[in-house]
């Protein structure tokens, strides 16, 4: 079977490690599997795998080029001929909607978060088969664009044993990132994606400064708290990255806050956390995958009870959930994050890795991505 990837870019984030992980399970059935995109760092790993990649530009939003990169589109689809193509992302899928009027092929929309509801949003719902990560999303799409349940295949993400494992980390790595970012005597907070308003790492910066500023006026004999981001911001984003930097410097933690850009081995850094966080609190995530390798490496987690976080966070028993208030002040949420990290720091979880891994198994999800693709093939074998 060939099949066709549409996705923005391959350089970092939740969504373009599922498509990595996705063309090894593709492969590995012995499918075609070509992802087109702008191109980045994970291009590599889908080569090394037996995927093919292609570049083109179904990234960029300005819509007095999208006819010209239609015709692109147009051109690599009719010369790939695949039994399906999938979109990632809004930008690629009016791009196929565009270029496939003449070719006729079936396509799969993967709808990774609960866009902004509107007409230009509603393409994620336009595939023949609408695939999302999480209940959570389904059901946005089913309230906000009335798709039918029979379109709909829900497939959560899954965590690689093999790779989040504490058991078979790479411990030079490891030594080498607790001197570098000097964490020697302090408790860990974490937070991993890339850098963007929707993370919240504004939040988990304030809740950081105030577990520093209560620690030093306990005169406390425990660990200091340091926050470490595992991330870097899209080059149009740079600003807020900036802005971040800007603010840990106004609340005077510049030696408690390390923005240690992107890195290739997760799960080496999930292990030097105490509390990994995800302080988002505008717009819930489809499902929140660092949240969940975390568990797999035995760390809790604190996040904000809304969207995919409901799936994964149990509240006193793998972490901490802190109620979404869209009217709180800056401050207010802070502190809220704040109490739910001390709180979880301080506490006896037990085993998190069994649990996690028995729920978001991969072997699952790859058996459910399988079971899609084999429609689309069944019905090009018709």
């Amino acid at each position: 079977m060939k099949i066709v990837q549409l996705v923005p870019a391959m350089d970092q984030g939740g969504v373009e490690r599922g498509v990595v992980e996705m063309n090894r399970v593709l492969v590995r059935a012995g499918h075609d599997n070509l992802v087109v995109s702008v191109g980045g760092r994970l291009e590599a790993q889908i080569v090394a795998d037996g995927g093919r990649v292609a570049h083109l530009d179904v990234k960029g939003k300005n819509p007095l080029t999208a006819w010209s990169r239609a015709k692109k589109l147009r051109g690599l689809l009719a010369a790939a001929r695949p039994d399906v193509v999938v979109a990632h992302s809004r930008v690629p899928a009016w791009l196929f909607v565009l270029a496939n009027r003449s070719l006729g092929l079936k396509w799969i929309t993967f709808a990774h978060g609960a866009n902004s509801v509107s007409a230009y949003s509603k393409v994620m719902t336009y595939g023949d088969v609408t695939v999302t990560p999480s209940r959570y999303i389904a059901d946005y799409l089913k309230e906000h664009y009335g798709i039918a349940e029979e379109k709909l295949r829900v497939i959560p993400r899954a965590i690689e044993r093999e790779k989040f494992d504490p058991a078979k980390l790479d411990a030079n790595f490891v030594a080498a990132k607790r001197a570098e970012w000097g964490l020697e005597g302090f408790k860990v907070v974490m937070g991993l994606g890339r850098i963007t308003q929707l993370k919240g790492y504004d939040v988990l910066i304030r809740a950081l400064a105030h577990l520093h500023r209560t620690h030093r006026a306990a005169h406390a004999k425990s660990r200091d708290w340091k926050l470490v981001i595992v991330g870097e911001a899209e080059a149009l984003r740079k600003d807020y990255e900036a802005e971040l930097r800007a603010l840990v410097k106004s609340l005077g933690v510049e030696e408690q806050v390390v923005f240690a850009g992107a890195q290739s081995k997760v799960a080496e850094c999930l292990s030097l956390a105490d509390v990994v966080v995800s302080a988002n609190w505008r717009k819930p995530e489809a499902f929140g995958r660092s949240m969940a390798e975390a568990l797999a490496m035995d760390r809790p987690v604190v996040a904000t009870a809304f969207g995919g976080a409901l799936d994964i966070v149990e509240d006193g028993v793998n972490g901490a959930l802190v109620p979404p208030d869209p009217q709180a002040s800056d401050v207010d949420r802070a502190m809220a994050f704040a109490n739910a990290i001390r709180r979880v720091a301080h506490a006896e979880h037990g085993d998190l890795r069994a649990p996690a891994l028995e729920k978001f198994a991969f072997a699952r999800m790859a058996a459910q991505a399988l079971a899609v693709y084999a429609e689309f093939a069944e019905g090009a074998r018709a």
